[in-house]
């Protein structure tokens, strides 16, 4: 994801956490550009998170502040993401 190219925005990582016992909704839990992005990734797979790249809703998720749950007109697109968490951490018990 990261370039060379001076004129391309630094990566982004954003983290979500979601208890449906306790929140409404996913919240954000980290966010980060660049350095601190590539921190996040790195927790994350130090810990078997799976990651979804995805520029444009990373962008979105990072307007919201910390410990936020996420906004109404994010939930379809998040909801495809947890979707996508589901499914690889089901493949990876099926192993």
């Amino acid at each position: 994801m990261m370039s060379d190219n001076p004129e391309q925005k630094p990566k982004i990582a954003v983290a979500l956490s979601y208890d449906p016992e306790k929140d409404s909704a996913p919240r954000v839990v980290a966010t980060g550009r660049g350095e601190i992005a590539e921190q996040i990734l790195s927790i994350a797979r130090q810990n078997q998170v799976p990651i979804r790249d995805d520029t444009a809703l990373a962008d979105a998720l990072a307007q919201v502040d910390l410990n936020q749950v996420i906004p109404p007109e994010l939930y379809a697109v998040v909801a495809e993401v947890l979707a996508f968490v589901y499914r690889v951490r089901n493949k990876k018990l099926n192993l």
